[in-house]
């Protein structure tokens, strides 16, 4: 496993990648309303990134991926190809944004709702957010990602819902994806142990029903088999002297 250490000035371009890619999801929130389609949401994106951000859409082209952005409906677990589908009432989605600038990556994803969103809906976004904020809680030297997966995996399965096992976390920096991957499930004491200059992304897809996932004829979007709700948020995280920094957090923000 070649695990990249990132240097001082690498961790430099890295949180600009990052602040960029969350200023992405920070400019479309106000555009995420009924009645817009998720290809609108794509193009407004795109434009940023280009235009004002100076940057490259990482999932554009990347293996043959045809949008700048992701975007994940309902039963959605990841990586949902901007479409004419219009938003409704109702509707959760995450939208998955990933920059590249000056070289490096920046990774973040979040959940929006869309009008009144349904109690278990509502329920299943917040607890996947508590799952990643807990996750990144525990980064520092020494931890094993056995430990993470498993916290993260005990408060999904704590509040009735399950992990999706089939795509996890990943190391990323100069490569979109790197060494390790970081599984949000687990079993304590286990898998690699970090290290200070580490930097991969924590982001648990958590479903309201079933843990089980297929793959629909495009080749990229990825949903639930029962049909049932999936949630994800993720960050880009830095493993630091004595603790962690995640990276694609704006000053000020909060996880």
């Amino acid at each position: 496993m070649n695990i990249k250490i990132k240097s001082a000035d690498e961790i430099i371009k890295m949180r600009s990648a990052g602040h960029a890619a969350m200023k992405v999801l920070k400019m479309i929130e106000p555009s995420v309303r009924a009645g817009i389609t998720t290809d609108e949401l794509n193009t407004i994106c795109h434009d940023y990134i280009v235009n004002d951000l100076k940057a490259i859409p990482a999932p554009l082209n990347y293996q043959g991926f045809p949008k700048s952005i992701c975007t994940s409906l309902n039963h959605v677990i990841c990586h949902g190809i901007p479409s004419e589908r219009k938003l409704k009432k109702s509707d959760i989605i995450n939208i998955d944004v990933t920059v590249i600038k000056d070289g490096y990556h920046g990774d973040c994803s979040k959940m929006f709702g869309v009008g009144k969103v349904g109690v278990l809906e509502q329920r299943l976004m917040r607890v996947s957010h508590e799952c990643m904020v807990k996750g990144i809680e525990m980064v520092k030297p020494g931890v094993s990602l056995g430990d993470i997966g498993h916290a993260i995996q005990v408060h999904a399965e704590k509040n009735g819902f399950s992990i999706v096992r089939e795509y996890c976390g990943h190391g990323i920096g100069k490569d979109f994806h790197e060494s390790p991957q970081v599984l949000h499930y687990g079993t304590p004491g286990t898998g690699l142990v970090l290290q200070e200059g580490m930097t991969f992304t924590i982001e648990p897809m958590v479903n309201a029903g079933r843990k089980e996932a297929r793959i629909l004829a495009d080749g990229w979007t990825v949903v639930t088999r029962d049909h049932k709700a999936s949630a994800q948020w993720e960050h880009t995280v830095l493993v630091t002297k004595d603790g962690y920094e995640a990276l694609t957090c704006l000053p000020g923000d909060e996880l």
